[in-house]
């Protein structure tokens, strides 16, 4: 059964919303990562060209991490490699440092990311760094990406709630935030890392970045539905002019150093409110569906996505 089949959701618009959303898939990457099978590779790149022919026009395709770390993206080059790449797609690849770096940009890589932690605790768990010490390792990749040319994402986990220290304070998350942005991140992505947030944090957040200057048309926000409610900060946070959202096709996804974080919204029914409100984001609903049931096949187990079950009678 397809979208059309069983009609879209009515079209009916609301006050304070963008007209567009730029959606950022991690499944690949995020989506795949704490798998414990590893998944071959040719079914990796596979997954990425679906996505990528489903209209997503960012799909994250892997991380630059040493092996030992994520055993699962061990594949990093040759993903990189071998991937038929899209010139209206963008493929973003995690590095941890200037190694990581040098590896990506050999591979062709020309969208970079790093990941740095809004708690002491998450630092020292997922870096090995204090919460001070991770800026001064990011800085040299950061500029050493930015003088190749490739644009990069400061990821920023633990913005809302972290499992060792518990509630995190909007200023604090600010604080990170601009050491990122200071440091030449062309973008910033807030990571609800074990989904506790909740609407009105989320806009809380949003307003302590505004007040250090942060331009919101360069944050995009990464929700894990642990309590059910990533769709509901999501629309908060559009509301409050975010017009970038991180979900993982399918609802894949969780995090290898945080045992509490489960999977990421789901890029499926991401597109099924967005296409309610008329908000526009290139993705075909229907292949993405497919997409998600096909990968879930490979996973041998199906989706957790709600709408992929609605729409392809998925068990």
């Amino acid at each position: 059964m397809s979208a059309r089949e069983v009609g879209l959701p009515m079209t009916i618009s609301a006050a304070g919303l963008p007209s567009a959303v730029t959606i950022w898939e991690v499944g690949a990457r995020d989506g795949l990562q704490n798998e414990k099978t590893v998944v071959p590779t040719e079914i990796k790149i596979e997954f990425i060209e679906r996505l990528a022919t489903a209209g997503l026009p960012i799909v994250e395709a892997t991380s630059f991490v040493r092996p030992e770390w994520v055993p699962q993206l061990a594949d990093a080059a040759e993903v990189m490699t071998t991937l038929a790449k899209r010139d209206n797609v963008r493929y973003p690849v995690l590095v941890p440092n200037e190694r990581g770096l040098d590896r990506a940009l050999e591979c062709g890589a020309t969208d970079i990311a790093v990941f740095a932690s809004a708690t002491e605790t998450f630092a020292q768990k997922n870096l090995n760094r204090s919460y001070d010490e991770q800026w001064a390792m990011f800085e040299p990749t950061v500029a050493k990406a930015r003088a190749a040319g490739a644009p990069v994402r400061g990821y920023l986990s633990m913005c809302f709630g972290d499992p060792w220290e518990g509630a995190v304070a909007p200023e604090r998350v600010a604080d990170a935030a601009a050491h990122l942005r200071d440091m030449g991140c062309t973008e910033l992505s807030l990571g609800d890392t074990i989904g506790v947030a909740t609407a009105g944090h989320v806009e809380s957040v949003i307003r302590a970045l505004l007040a250090k200057d942060i331009d919101v048309s360069t944050v995009g926000v990464h929700f894990h539905d642990t309590y059910g409610q990533a769709l509901a900060n999501t629309l908060a946070a559009l509301r409050c002019g975010v017009t970038i959202v991180d979900t993982s096709a399918g609802g894949l996804g969780g995090c290898p150093y945080a045992k509490s974080a489960t999977g990421n919204l789901a890029t499926e029914d991401l597109v099924w409110m967005l296409d309610g409100l008329g908000i526009s984001t290139g993705v075909d609903l229907d292949a993405l569906a497919a997409t998600s049931v096909w990968m879930a096949d490979q996973l041998g187990r199906p989706s957790p996505s709600r709408v992929v079950r609605a729409l392809t009678g998925a068990n």
